[in-house]
């Protein structure tokens, strides 16, 4: 995927009826991607592109939660897109390299929910964005 069919994605995911917060989240993403070439770029010091995946059982009442040892929480499974950007498949990568599930499948191709959130400095990594994409 290129930047202009993942703005594409952003764009249609805008044209949702979003809360908010997420509204939010969504214009700084947008705004963030439209202004840096290198936004699934792990190196870019200011933050960068992830992708995550909320797995769910068949009848979509049930997800698959990993707990955050550092972060003390229970999440969606994702991580860095480390230069891809198409969110899509790192979300799946992503789920299946953390629960080990071997038959996975996107439900759809559009954006489930969006994200941006504040990883506080560790050791040598300042603290940085994380503009989270999540796909079903």
């Amino acid at each position: 995927m290129d930047r202009p069919s993942l703005l594409r994605l952003l764009h249609a995911h805008a044209a949702r009826d979003l809360v908010s917060t997420e509204r939010v989240a969504l214009a700084e993403i947008l705004r963030f991607v439209e202004a840096e070439p290198r936004c699934a770029e792990r190196s870019l010091a200011v933050g960068h592109l992830t992708g995550s995946a909320w797995i769910v059982d068949p009848s979509r009442t049930r997800t698959l939660l990993t707990h955050h040892r550092k972060l003390g929480k229970w999440l969606q499974l994702g991580g860095h897109a480390d230069g891809d950007l198409d969110l899509a498949a790192v979300a799946l990568r992503e789920a299946h390299e953390e629960s080990g599930l071997t038959r996975l499948r996107p439900v759809g191709a559009a954006l489930f929910d969006v994200d941006r959130h504040w990883i506080p400095e560790r050791k040598s990594e300042p603290g940085h964005w994380h503009h989270d994409l999540r796909f079903v």
